[in-house]
């Protein structure tokens, strides 16, 4: 059985193995053929003596703009993706200029509220209710793609075990 493609990008955190990130490959490791994105690395960021502040300065100050085009370097078949903040972010932008993607996930990817267009394919978003920086209705309205909030939890939601398997059930279904 040929296992599908699925990109994980990571949050603006990073890492070689997050901790948080096993949950999701624990699940999803069985049905397809996964390759995670470090997005310091594609953004080309400078962490040597970064702060959070700093690290998503770099992002929105070409980093991000850097990431798209190495992702689009590596990938040339189409992919599922699922990323995480500004991964998400980076994932979407990629898929706008031509990553083939078939289904695409993104969580707490807050960036999103303001992009104008969407890629052509399945969309799934999940923020939590407590996200101060998640799009707005009117968005979701505008770009016709459903909200998925999840009830009670901020930007960091997809840190929960419990959560990872909500998220990926729609992977999976």
């Amino acid at each position: 059985m040929v296992k599908l493609r699925l990109l994980i990008l990571s949050d603006l955190f990073g890492g070689k193995n997050p901790k948080w990130l096993k949950a999701y490959l624990e699940i999803l490791e069985s049905k397809f053929d996964i390759q995670y994105y470090d997005v310091l690395e594609l953004g080309e960021i400078d962490v040597s003596d970064s702060n959070e502040m700093d690290i998503h300065n770099q992002f929105v100050n070409g980093g991000i703009d850097k990431a798209v085009q190495n992702i689009l370097r590596c990938e040339k078949e189409e992919v599922h993706v699922l990323g995480f903040s500004i991964g998400g972010t980076i994932a979407w932008k990629a898929a706008l200029d031509g990553l083939k993607v078939c289904n695409f996930i993104a969580v707490s990817s807050t960036r999103l509220r303001f992009e104008t267009r969407k890629p052509d394919c399945k969309i799934q978003l999940y923020f939590g209710e407590k996200d101060l920086n998640a799009p707005s209705l009117e968005w979701f309205l505008d770009l016709k793609i459903q909200n998925h909030s999840f009830e009670n939890q901020d930007h960091q939601l997809y840190f929960k075990k419990d959560n990872a398997h909500l998220i990926c059930n729609d992977f999976l279904a």
